[in-house]
């Protein structure tokens, strides 16, 4: 017989991957689920970081005072995963003020963006229309479980909504691909140009007043940093997705790391152990 945890103590659930770091959220209070999309549903985009970096060293070993091919990729990546999440516009003024820092003369930020939009274009191109012609299979490019979960949720009452930091054009044209858009009765959001109009953290607060919802009655599914701190922030359960994009299961150590940093209350790998995660949010399992 397994032993229980102390009251406050990180354990898995018993025969699952599932890591609950913070045992003392409410339980069984769910009424509205926030989704992430890019790496957390959708493995559409899978490999976006190797589109994205290579451009911005790139552009930054163009410049006067340019560091090392090397360091530049290391700063990069830094900043590039810590705005992961938010829209994708911040990277982009992000690598603009590193232009600066080493002397350069920075294009607006928009420039950037479509520059790496046609780069990942070339990388998405036959993922995409493979799925308009139906020659791919949506479950391919959906990380296993992920509608499973969805189906749960709807059955327990949930309204859900999906927000990305990716254009919210391309966003609902992905969910439409993928056949998912139907469960998200609270809306599908993305970037917009006007980058200040939408911001995931402005999107939780709209939800809380709207649906007169109270801290854990909210939830938030995630692989990026953003949506765990912002839903942390209102008092929300936050479950942090550290899925390795590439294989389609198991841990990405880095994204587990990074999500407990933000402050995520459980941690999984994908969806395929959806039963026990529902049951334990929702209060239907045993686990005191």
């Amino acid at each position: 017989m397994d032993s229980q945890p102390a009251p406050d103590e990180p354990f898995y659930l018993p025969n699952t991957e599932i890591e609950i770091l913070n045992p003392r959220i409410q339980r069984g209070r769910i009424h509205f689920a926030l989704f992430d999309f890019d790496g957390t549903i959708s493995l559409i985009r899978e490999g976006w970081q190797q589109v994205m970096v290579p451009m911005m060293v790139e552009i930054l070993c163009e410049t006067p005072r340019a560091e090392e091919p090397k360091e530049a990729e290391r700063v990069v990546r830094e900043f590039v995963m810590r705005l992961t999440g938010k829209q994708t516009i911040h990277q982009m003024i992000q690598l603009c003020e590193e232009i600066e820092k080493r002397g350069g003369r920075p294009k607006d930020p928009l420039f950037y963006k479509k520059l790496y939009l046609q780069r990942l274009w070339g990388r998405i191109r036959d993922r995409v229309e493979g799925l308009q012609r139906g020659d791919l299979a949506p479950r391919d490019f959906i990380l296993p479980g992920a509608v499973d979960l969805l189906e749960a949720l709807r059955d327990r009452g949930a309204r859900m909504c999906l927000a990305s930091g990716t254009d919210y054009d391309d966003v609902k044209r992905e969910a439409d691909l993928l056949q998912i858009s139907e469960f998200f009765d609270g809306g599908v959001y993305g970037a917009l140009d006007e980058y200040q109009r939408f911001s995931k953290e402005m999107l939780i607060n709209r939800i809380l007043q709207e649906h007169n919802l109270k801290n854990e009655e909210l939830v938030a599914f995630g692989d990026g940093y953003v949506e765990i701190e912002n839903a942390k922030a209102v008092g929300g359960i936050a479950v942090g997705v550290a899925s390795d994009e590439v294989r389609r299961q198991g841990i990405d150590a880095w994204k587990r790391s990074r999500l407990i940093r933000a402050g995520a209350d459980l941690i999984i790998p994908e969806f395929r152990q959806w039963r026990p995660l529902v049951a334990y949010l929702y209060a239907e399992d045993s686990v005191a």
